[in-house]
């Protein structure tokens, strides 16, 4: 890659020299036989309440996608427990976390089905309301083996969830002890309430920003924290770039902390906010995006990270922040061994809760361990058929060099 004389610069100073190296947190470093112990889990494990989607997945693979009024057969199928807020929750619980989950089932057998798998690992299921009547909400995934990409065919549950199937109590319930709220952007007028309740205590939000949706713009606007989706960024700000975009947001939502977009196979870029007092002149964000992909590391199979130190991170036309930018690498998975992307954005939420509470290392992981390992636990999860199939447990030996 041919770089200017700016971006060369850029490579000299904004990068943190105290910044861990991605190499660190290989989960692939040398250790004896034994491996190290984990060490223990808290007897009172960290909350964190979510709110979105849960769904009944039927999933289908197929050799190649079939074209229209064509008939084929699958080369495998699996019946589970889905959506957005159910998967990341379920990841969390595998990892550690103790997650309440706030949604709404039919009293029919899918909706027993959904409840029954929560539990059985972990999620905390008794804020999901069971409506009498109706059906609960379930999608149809055709899962193509020859592209690795999927299709998915939603029905959304009747009767929709809407405020008032929570009582004050029940909310109050909910949030009490937690320690980070999340939300998949769904049910946007509940989401909306609980989000009101967590700002009065204090509690940060964390946003899962998919897709534009009717009351999306509000929870942003609470929220402390955002992943989105790779296409989100650009569509909602109308900035040129993804990076420029990442800095609009930060300017036009002064609450953020951070936001996150994920680019598939591509990785993921982080902007952190930072105070711009005493930072140095403006560095143009889309070079600095430039530098970080020089100094990337491209040998490494594994989940990597590099970082900028803080700085003015400016885009033409839109302003500027004072922030770092983050480039993080995906896992590069084996043809042979790449089965299904579904969840994968989903785990690496999940992972990301994680991130903010480990309890391992009984503090925050910096950002430069979070990103590699959301995206590990990820790449783990697309191993398997399904959300939920491949979702890593906390004694997972590929995650062991993060949670030590």
């Amino acid at each position: 890659m041919l770089l200017t004389s700016t971006q060369h610069a850029l490579l000299k100073s904004p990068f943190s020299s105290q910044s861990p190296s991605p190499s660190s947190f290989s989960p692939r470093f040398r250790m004896s036989s034994a491996g190290p112990a984990l060490p223990p889990l808290p007897d009172n494990r960290i909350v964190v309440v979510g709110c979105g989607s849960v769904t009944l997945d039927f999933l289908a693979a197929v050799a190649t996608y079939p074209k229209p009024d064509d008939k084929t057969r699958s080369t495998s199928s699996k019946v589970q427990g889905g959506g957005n807020a159910g998967n990341a929750l379920t990841c969390a619980s595998r990892l550690g976390l103790q997650p309440r989950l706030i949604s709404k089932v039919a009293d029919d057998s899918q909706g027993k089905g959904i409840l029954e798998e929560l539990e059985a690992d972990g999620v905390d299921s008794s804020f999901i309301v069971v409506s009498e009547g109706g059906n609960s909400p379930f999608t149809y995934i055709i899962v193509d083996d020859e592209t690795k990409t999927r299709t998915c065919i939603h029905t959304p549950g009747y009767p929709p969830m809407i405020p008032d199937d929570l009582t004050e109590s029940k909310l109050l319930a909910a949030v009490d002890g937690a320690r980070l709220v999340y939300f998949d952007g769904r049910l946007h007028d509940t989401a909306l309430v609980i989000g009101e309740q967590a700002t009065r205590r204090g509690i940060p939000i964390l946003i899962d920003a998919e897709r534009r949706r009717e009351g999306l713009d509000d929870l942003l606007s609470l929220s402390s924290y955002a992943i989105c989706s790779a296409k989100f960024p650009q569509s909602w700000t109308g900035a040129p770039s993804v990076t420029s975009a990442l800095v609009s947001m930060l300017i036009k939502l002064p609450n953020l902390k951070f936001v996150v977009v994920t680019l598939g196979e591509d990785g993921c870029i982080m902007l952190e906010r930072s105070n711009e007092k005493g930072l140095t002149e403006p560095v143009d964000v889309d070079e600095l995006l430039v530098a970080l992909k020089y100094k990337n590391d491209t040998k490494t199979t594994l989940p990597t990270c590099v970082a900028s130190s803080e700085v003015k991170l400016h885009a033409k036309g839109i302003g500027t922040v004072g922030g770092r930018l983050l480039l993080g690498t995906a896992e590069n998975i084996p043809p042979s061994e790449l089965v299904d992307t579904t969840g994968a954005g989903d785990s690496f939420i999940g992972a990301i809760l994680y991130g903010f509470n480990s309890i391992a290392l009984c503090t925050n992981m910096p950002p430069e361990k979070m990103l590699p390992f959301a995206s590990q636990v990820a790449g783990i999860n697309c191993r398997a058929l399904g959300a939920r199939t491949g979702l890593p447990r906390r004694s997972d030996p590929r995650l062991t060099s993060f949670l030590v």
